[in-house]
């Protein structure tokens, strides 16, 4: 069974940072795309940022290019998000997911594994 369990989250002000992580155990890493979403209340999920297998691919939103970093580290299991710059406009909960790998690498959709979530909550 594979699980996701990040964590990171807090509050923080405008301009601060903070860095997320989700920790994968059930599959071996390495056979597995990661991504970062977050959902705000009332609102869709949003995709974030999205990083493949090797960690040489990385993709982003749009309103998070310039300010977000995803990046992973295979020998512990563990995808990042470093959040810099951060907005009021990015409180939200911060879910990693697992896509597994295949043929074609889809960043944006078709995550096969989902994580709880995080609260990340940016004051103005």
């Amino acid at each position: 069974q594979v699980q996701l369990v990040e964590s990171g989250g807090g509050l923080v002000q405008a301009g601060g940072s903070l860095r997320l992580s989700c920790v994968v155990s059930g599959r071996t890493f390495n056979t597995l795309h990661m991504g970062w979403f977050r959902q705000a209340p009332g609102k869709e999920r949003d995709f974030v940022a999205a990083i493949n297998w090797s960690g040489l691919s990385t993709y982003y939103g749009d309103s998070v290019k310039g300010r977000f970093t995803i990046s992973r580290d295979n020998g512990k299991n563990t995808v990042y998000l470093q959040m810099n710059s951060l907005k009021p406009e990015d409180t939200a909960v911060y879910s990693c997911a697992a896509q597994t790998l295949g043929t074609t690498w889809y960043p944006r959709a078709r995550y096969d594994y989902w994580g709880q979530g995080t609260q990340v909550t940016v004051s103005s």
